[in-house]
């Protein structure tokens, strides 16, 4: 299992952190997704088949962007 602490910095509201976690949820192999509204950062713990550059696309694609 991998674990990645990514920072975003388009979050500004509790609303942000739940569709990044409801969107990540959705990929197969993401086990865990915690937001921090304040430090403007996520963390991620998955496992295969899902890569972390499947996640930063997703965070594209929902207009997160990782920095």
């Amino acid at each position: 299992m991998e674990k990645q602490t990514l920072s975003i910095p388009k979050i500004s509201c509790g609303h942000c952190v739940m569709t990044i976690q409801n969107e990540l949820r959705e990929l197969t192999g993401v086990k865990q997704v915690e937001g921090d509204r304040q430090n403007k950062t996520i963390t991620v713990e998955w496992e295969s088949p899902t890569t972390l550059p499947e996640i930063r696309e997703k965070l594209n694609e929902i207009n997160y962007p990782v920095s």
